[in-house]
């Protein structure tokens, strides 16, 4: 059996560094104090021994864990079956990883989770929460608050009683759908449908809304809600054309439902765009280029929405606030705290 092989320690960089072992301690973890002649000392010790901080004693010093809890409001199969959340987790490990720290990733399959959850943030195991797909009875705010851990939401929050201050990040999805609708209405469409996302969640009203924004007087016939899901998209693409079997063109609230309203509209022999145009939202690739015929879309840069979330929550934290504060503005740049990103219309072949 091999000998194990000892970590260098403290004392080691020390004796090489030719400084106290408080003088280290205070280089490796981050604090002032030190000349830039014998931080550089220290460092390169670091560097020629490979000596790796004990986490747990850095954390007594530093407070900080450096780990963020990404709570994701759904279950595990919607979870891994959509793309968006992928887009979003690559985003949010991407900044994560430049700023050394760790994801623990905690979805919701019940409400159980919810406490479970909520137990789990109050512990003291990460240093915030980056949280999203909230839908609009969701406890977790309320838990997430209670435990006293600074947090970041992807999307706009459902509450508006003004009683918490809260940092979001969102895209514009009222005005992206205005967008999309505005663009089949161009085309010379008159009977456009929506097929709505769960109306539980912020971003598929705000994408409502945007479509009523254009078709202020539309028939009530031609909105069916569905859940960002395929097979449901397909559901609600035939209730659509059993309604109205006139209609000539659907704006979809994601892509993933126009991928159902497509395969449907296929199986009934309706061609597309000439009979029905179609409209997605969310500009996936793997779902928007291989449709069939590739789908024209409103793009939100979903994998910047979760590097911006990770970006506002770590600075927040740097800052000792959390990323909250009392003038509600993140002092990054004088940008706004909260932050909602420009949507775009991405023509292919659907509309």
């Amino acid at each position: 059996m091999s000998e194990a092989v000892s970590r260098p320690t403290l004392e080691a960089v020390a004796a090489r560094a030719g400084v106290s072992r408080a003088t280290v301690s205070r280089v490796v973890n981050g604090a002032d104090g030190v000349r830039e002649a014998l931080a550089e000392r220290v460092r390169r010790a670091v560097e020629e021994l490979g000596y790796v901080p004990n986490q747990a004693a850095r954390s007594l010093v530093t407070k900080r864990h450096d780990a963020v809890a990404v709570v994701i409001a759904e279950p595990e199969t919607r979870v891994f079956a959509d793309p968006f959340f992928a887009l979003q987790l690559r985003g949010i490990s991407k900044e994560l990883t430049a700023h050394d720290a760790q994801l623990v990733l905690l979805l919701t399959e019940g409400r159980d989770d919810h406490a479970r959850v909520g137990r789990y943030l109050a512990g003291g195991h990460v240093d915030g929460a980056l949280v999203f797909s909230l839908h609009l009875d969701d406890p977790l705010p309320g838990l997430i608050q209670r435990a006293g851990v600074p947090t970041v939401f992807g999307g706009r929050p459902g509450w508006s009683d003004g009683s918490r201050r809260v940092v979001y990040v969102d895209s514009d999805n009222r005005g992206g759908a205005r967008e999309a609708v505005r663009h089949l209405a161009g085309l010379g469409r008159r009977r456009i449908g929506h097929i709505t996302g769960p109306l539980d969640q912020t971003s598929a009203v705000d994408r409502l809304d945007g479509y009523r924004d254009v078709m202020v007087d539309a028939d009530p016939r031609l909105l069916v809600e569905s859940d960002f899901t395929p097979a449901d998209g397909e559901r609600a693409m035939r209730e659509l054309l059993d309604r109205c079997p006139d209609l000539d063109a659907v704006f979809a609230a994601n892509d993933l439902t126009a991928s159902g309203a497509l395969r449907v509209l296929r199986e009934r022999g309706l061609r597309v765009p000439e009979d029905v145009a179609v409209v997605g939202f969310d500009d996936m690739l793997p779902v928007a280029e291989q449709t069939d015929p590739p789908l024209t879309t409103v793009r939100q840069d979903i994998e910047e929405m979760g590097r911006l979330m990770t970006r506002l929550l770590l600075r927040g934290l740097d800052r000792g606030d959390g990323g909250t504060g009392q003038s509600g503005e993140a002092a990054v740049g004088g940008a706004p705290r909260s932050v909602v990103l420009p949507t775009t219309l991405i023509r292919r072949a659907s509309a």
